[in-house]
């Protein structure tokens, strides 16, 4: 089993990252969804949705959308807000998408760059290729590698609830490491995050392969220019051709 399927379906990972700013995220999504002028009624994928808080979000927004997540949990538990215009599956982003064409696919919050194998990040763009229709929107909001590189830390302790959870972060290679170590209930566990550092060129050399032009690279959640320096974020809006 790789590490994002064991990790990702555990209650620990939700209970981690529990502090998220979603008011930023929702935000974002507002302003996101204005910039690329998606009419209300527009067919979106949020792929790798989680808990399918902002499938949710943008579904109230008044879009038609399929959230997408491999964890079996979290679409359990997202089949809760499912109507007419919500749905869930679980979905293998790698794998090909059994959906009518979308006008846009989001893939949000570093869902990316799990994959060891090039091939694998790669069949990511070539099914979100066929998913889309013809002029159809990719946002891919993606961690800036300069940003990560020159801010690490490398140790820390985050408390949640009465867990504390011990994180030792590490470069190896190309990848970003986390090790998440704590016990619950005297039981110890251990868990990691391996993410890939993708260059801005390696993520327009992917999505040129499979035919999307690449129209923006915004570098934060206000959607502010990019800066390689700076900007704590690499989001690339592609355009299917």
């Amino acid at each position: 089993m790789e590490w994002f399927e064991s990790w990702f379906d555990t209650p620990y990972y939700h209970l981690l990252y529990s502090n998220r700013d979603y008011t930023e995220a929702e935000n974002f999504i507002t302003k996101l969804t204005a910039d690329l002028g998606l009419p209300p009624n527009s067919k979106i994928i949020d792929l790798a949705c989680g808990k399918g808080r902002h499938s949710v979000f943008l579904n109230k927004l008044g879009y038609d959308v399929l959230g997408l997540d491999l964890s079996q949990q979290s679409i359990d538990f997202d089949k809760q807000f499912e109507n007419e215009t919500l749905k869930f599956q679980v979905h293998d982003m790698r794998n090909p998408i059994n959906a009518e064409p979308k006008d846009a696919v989001f893939n949000l919050f570093t869902s990316f760059g799990y994959f060891d194998n090039e091939d694998d990040d790669k069949k990511v763009f070539e099914s979100v290729y066929h998913s889309l229709k013809p002029g159809g929107f990719f946002v891919l909001d993606y961690l800036n590698e300069d940003f990560v590189r020159q801010g690490i830390v490398p140790e820390s302790t985050i408390k949640r609830d009465e867990i504390d959870f011990k994180i030792l972060k590490k470069i190896e290679g190309r990848h970003i490491i986390k090790d998440i170590q704590f016990e619950d209930k005297g039981k110890p566990f251990h868990y990691f995050e391996k993410v890939k550092l993708h260059s801005l060129e390696t993520i327009h050399s992917y999505a040129s392969e499979f035919g999307f032009e690449r129209i923006k690279v915004w570098g934060d959640y206000q959607l502010n220019e990019f800066d390689k320096e700076t900007s704590p974020r690499c989001i690339n809006l592609f355009k299917k051709n």
